[in-house]
């Protein structure tokens, strides 16, 4: 294998780049590999990001490309002997190409050396990228199963040089997947955010982090804060606080956010909601006292109520509150 040429490389960067910006979430991170692959020849990966952990890493997200899940759970019985996850961790910004069985040589880490083995982890690249706000390593590792295909310097130079790409290319997919969700959140101004299910922030834009500082002033700008983390969490759609309204999406282990400032339609009840949205559809009181099995003189009193929270005086106000708050 020869070292990719300047125009090579950097036609190699376009695809990238490109892929990045077309194709879905679910299908970039293959898709980039299967780039890498004809320059850096590898049979399966693992692409993730990790925190340290008393015994290893702890995985937030993860990747695999022709590897199980079953290979996860078996990692995860021997990570506390990985050193190698260890030394990249320390770093804030490294990588490596060891043989397993040179690497893990010691005696204590024969269950370590089974575990390569058994799931054809023979050579490693491994490269990573340490947040130093967060300490979240975002890493790439590159698994050979010929125990006689060593990595050689000139490889593990171009994975160095490749990788910071890959990891952008990766936030610049996730971040324009965020902007082709719909915001279920109505038309006020707000703001988004790409987070893990750890509560870890990867992306938020200023209106987001602004909202989040009205809602939490001690915010420190490095995770989610946990009420809201914890409501997600928990299976609640959205968030309802004090200054911010949240909704959230789960793909690939990760939370795509929506927020913005909470309105005076968020003040109504589950059942003042339902009575807008009827009378914005333009029914009449009585018909909506029909649909609801209310009295009349009951439903004329949720109305006062209606218009008083949102500070409106006819139907056509109500709407545009209601708008505000997505419908």
């Amino acid at each position: 294998m020869s070292t990719p040429g300047l125009q090579n490389f950097s036609d190699l960067l376009l695809r990238l780049y490109r892929h990045a910006h077309e194709l879905p979430i679910d299908e970039f991170q293959d898709a980039a590999l299967r780039l890498i692959k004809p320059v850096l020849p590898f049979d399966s990966c693992m692409w993730g990001t990790a925190s340290r952990g008393t015994a290893g890493i702890d995985i937030h997200t993860l990747h695999l490309h022709n590897q199980s899940m079953e290979m996860i759970e078996s990692y995860e019985r021997v990570k506390h002997l990985d050193t190698a996850a260890a030394e990249v961790a320390r770093r804030p910004r490294t990588t490596l190409a060891f043989n397993a069985d040179m690497w893990f040589s010691s005696r204590h880490q024969g269950a370590l050396r089974e575990h390569g083995r058994r799931h054809e982890q023979a050579n490693f690249f491994i490269t990573s990228d340490v947040n130093a706000a967060t300490g979240l390593v975002h890493w790439i590792t590159l698994f050979r199963a010929d125990a006689e295909a060593h990595g050689t310097p000139e490889e593990t130079q171009l994975l160095s040089a490749l990788a910071p790409h890959a990891m952008q290319a990766l936030s610049l997919n996730r971040i324009v997947h965020l902007d082709r969700l719909d915001a279920p959140l109505g038309s006020a101004p707000g703001g988004s955010a790409i987070g893990d299910l750890h509560g870890v922030l990867y992306h938020a834009d200023s209106a987001f982090e602004e909202l989040l500082r009205r809602e939490w002033p001690g915010w420190h700008g490095r995770t989610l804060p946990g009420a809201m983390l914890e409501a997600f969490l928990h299976g609640s759609p959205r968030y309802l606080g004090r200054a911010i309204v949240a909704s959230h999406h789960v793909e690939q282990r990760l939370l795509f956010l929506k927020g913005r400032a909470r309105c005076r339609a968020d003040d109504l009840t589950p059942r003042e909601h339902t009575i807008a949205q009827l009378l914005a559809r333009g029914n009449t009181h009585k018909e909506i006292a029909a649909m609801l099995h209310r009295a009349p003189a009951t439903v004329r009193n949720h109305i006062q109520s209606i218009y008083e929270k949102l500070e409106v005086g006819n139907v056509a106000g109500l709407i545009q509150e209601l708008g505000r708050a997505g419908g």
